[in-house]
């Protein structure tokens, strides 16, 4: 298989997560699969972009918006085939083979997901993900997603939203995404920080305000408003 596959991350200030995402591409070049790595950067003030030029990243630019700067990623790729990963995701040993198959079978996938907690409460919203991605067809972006550039192409791609274009696109699909066998482990950085219970409870109740139909740049300015409150008083629990 001749290099078909282009790398797509979208980053801001993302230096503390980056290398060891960038660390899990080597498996795939030295398979002769990876054509291309494009970092889509929002505005970073950090070494994130001296981290990508240094890795040979072709560096694409332009305004803080996660639809978007996947957008303009896949707008310069070359790849047959794209891969759309977060800088704090990190992809499992032997996700070349997998990718190869799944290239062969011509069908878009994502990943499973695992967090890089220990505990309960990671393994239950992981398990959360994973049943909502096999059985209701809506991954995040978290887990990756692999795709053709004529399946992405054909489903409209990446919508220019703040929020929720990934269920955005794999809503495009139809249904079509299958769950790979493997699990990327991505960052548990905000479960930690904002409790995985107030933090699960509100991904889900963006998910459902969006698929009732309200508008995602309504939802994501609302959440930013929450988030910028200040914090009460700490809570056990």
């Amino acid at each position: 298989m001749r290099a078909a596959l282009s790398v797509i991350l979208p980053t801001l200030n993302a230096a503390a997560t980056l290398p060891a995402c960038l660390g899990t591409l080597i498996e795939g070049l030295e398979a002769g699969m990876i054509r291309e790595l494009i970092v889509t950067d929002g505005g970073s003030s950090d070494d994130t972009l001296a981290m990508a030029d240094a890795a040979g990243a072709v560096i694409v630019q332009g305004a803080p918006s996660r639809g978007a700067q996947l957008q303009r990623g896949a707008r310069v790729a070359a790849g047959e085939w794209l891969l759309f990963l977060h800088a704090d995701t990190v992809l499992p040993a032997g996700w070349a083979a997998t990718v190869r198959a799944q290239i062969e079978s011509d069908r878009p996938a994502a990943f499973g997901l695992r967090y890089d907690a220990e505990g309960v409460m990671p393994r239950l919203v992981a398990g959360w993900a994973n049943f909502r991605s096999r059985w209701l067809g809506l991954p995040y972006g978290d887990q990756g997603l692999l795709i053709s550039r004529a399946a992405y192409d054909a489903a409209g791609g990446y919508p220019d939203i703040p929020l929720m274009e990934d269920v955005a696109l794999v809503r495009a699909l139809r249904g079509r995404i299958t769950l790979l066998p493997l699990c990327v482990t991505t960052s548990a950085a905000r479960y930690l920080r904002e409790g995985w219970l107030r933090r699960g409870a509100r991904n889900l109740t963006l998910l459902l305000r969006y698929l009732c139909g309200a508008d995602p740049t309504s939802l994501a300015e609302r959440y930013r408003h929450r988030d910028s409150r200040p914090a009460g008083p700490a809570k056990d629990g």
